[in-house]
């Protein structure tokens, strides 16, 4: 028997957005009818985030305090003029004439209170006029700037691993510092080979330099290893340098050890004798064995632990290709200079997560590494620091944005579904996430308001990391603790 009801008790689809923002459906189409509106929009409205972190870490004070200004004094004041050449990279455009894009971003000028901003060759000139002391004098604004992050975030790391690695940047004009060199990409072309170095627990640029397209010295590595130290937090008790083959040398490992630093270097160049009887696998099933020495190469002022990783190469069919003459050429040898503790493999493996280091520069790279602005050498180290100090700021964003979630425990709402995993991602991703959403300026009461679509799902997620800057902002600062009370909450 079949029986009939009436009433209809098949529930109704839900709202797919945020609860209580239903929207009401539209139809655009080639016949639509477009005009002007005259309200103030901008399609950057994470921006509004990055004017509460610099002064949640009372960046104008920091750099004020510590960058050497050139000879040419714009009329709109170094600070300003950094500060726009910074928005321009967070943004994502890393060349200077693509302020052409930006001048009547309704954001933009009203963080720099204009009607619009300067033209374009105005930035172009006061890049021009960079030269290296301002370079130096963005590292120490970085290496500020990580310690006021480190101590608001209750970032303690004791011990930290510093990847150096160097990479190339090909030239198509005629730039000074241009040489000809190690260039798989683009044989015969001159380069710039600049040189970086990253720490790998946050992931971030602590130090280095653009530098002409040759291969690096032991007297370079050297003086970038002594640097590190002034850059680092106060908390970092011990540092772990890893570099490959091109740092390998006396005076690198000479100036790794006079700073107290444990080091592992790649070493092609030097062949030490192991014994024979001190091979040893990690596994009985490992075709991989471990070994290790103390050799003084010829020119070290003394001898130092090398570890090797011995790696079978492959055993080709009978007939196909003649058989080595030596036993050493069926393998393939990985060597390490060391003054680590512990067994040769866990030595090697320590080292093999340096490999992240490429794709750090190759994000930089994208970032605007690239871009080489001026034919000037000088000109161009400095923007190159400029790109960097993005760079970290982006990390930084990227580390508060994931530890606000940490903080404000709650359910899992659309704040947390978007900023979950956020400091893994690339700055691409968090460009989205927190940067490319469309806001409103409006003025009532003779008070400016920025408004966002509550129909956009990244709204919740920008929302949860400003007011974690709101709250930072309202803090204590921790670098000011023993100065001034008034400076501390200014």
């Amino acid at each position: 028997m079949v029986k009939t009801q009436e009433k209809d008790t098949a529930k109704s689809c839900g709202n797919q957005g945020l609860e209580g923002h239903s929207g009401k459906a539209v139809r655009i189409g080639p016949s639509t009818a477009y005009s002007y509106c005259s309200e103030r929009l901008s399609a950057f409205g994470g921006l509004l985030g990055l004017t509460k972190f610099m002064d949640a870490v009372q960046f104008e004070e920091l750099f004020t305090s510590h960058y050497i200004p050139p000879g040419r004094t714009p009329e709109l004041g170094h600070f300003k003029m950094v500060y726009g050449i910074i928005i321009l990279l967070y943004i994502g455009f890393n060349r200077i004439w693509h302020f052409l894009y930006l001048r009547f971003d309704s954001m933009l000028c009203g963080i720099f209170g204009v009607v619009k901003l300067p033209y374009v060759t105005t930035y172009w000139r006061y890049v021009d006029s960079l030269g290296i002391n301002q370079g130096r004098s963005l590292l120490k604004v970085m290496g500020e700037l990580r310690r006021r992050v480190w101590q608001a975030c209750g970032i303690r790391h004791t011990l930290v691993h510093i990847d150096m690695d160097t990479t190339v940047e090909t030239l198509y004009g005629k730039q000074q510092g241009g040489r000809k060199g190690h260039n798989t990409k683009h044989r015969g072309k001159k380069a710039y080979r600049p040189v970086l170095g990253f720490i790998e627990e946050t992931r971030e640029y602590i130090a280095g330099k653009l530098r002409a397209g040759e291969t690096i010295g032991g007297e370079e590595a050297a003086s970038l290893i002594r640097s590190f130290r002034k850059y680092l937090p106060e908390c970092v008790k011990k540092v772990i340098i890893r570099g490959d083959g091109e740092f390998i040398s006396w005076d690198a490992v000479k100036a790794a050890e006079a700073e107290g630093y444990h080091y592992i270097f790649g070493s092609k160049r030097h062949a030490p004798p192991f014994a024979d009887a001190r091979w040893y696998r990690v596994s009985r099933k490992d075709g991989v064995a471990y070994n290790e020495s103390v050799y003084q190469p010829q020119g070290w002022e003394k001898a130092c632990r090398f570890v090797v990783m011995r790696i079978p190469k492959e055993i080709p069919a009978e007939g196909e290709v003649q058989m080595e003459l030596l036993e050493d050429g069926m393998y393939t040898y990985r060597t390490f200079a060391t003054n680590r503790p512990g067994r040769p493999h866990g030595v090697i493996e320590e080292y093999d997560k340096r490999a992240d280091c490429e794709n750090l520069i190759g994000e930089a790279k994208r970032e605007g590494l690239s871009a080489i602005p001026s034919g000037k050498f000088l000109s161009n180290y400095a923007y190159f620091q400029l790109v960097m100090l993005i760079y970290n700021i982006w990390r930084y964003c990227k580390i508060m944005a994931e530890q606000s979630l940490r903080e404000d425990k709650a359910k899992e709402d659309e704040a947390a579904k978007v900023l979950r995993g956020i400091q893994d991602n690339t700055i691409w991703i968090a460009r989205l996430k927190l940067l490319l959403i469309a806001a409103k300026i409006t003025m009532h009461a003779k008070t400016n308001e920025v408004k966002y679509s509550q129909h956009d799902s990244r709204v919740p997620g920008l929302f949860r990391f400003m007011g974690y800057l709101d709250n930072l902002r309202s803090r204590l600062r921790p670098w000011l603790i023993g100065a001034d009370p008034k400076a501390a909450f200014s």
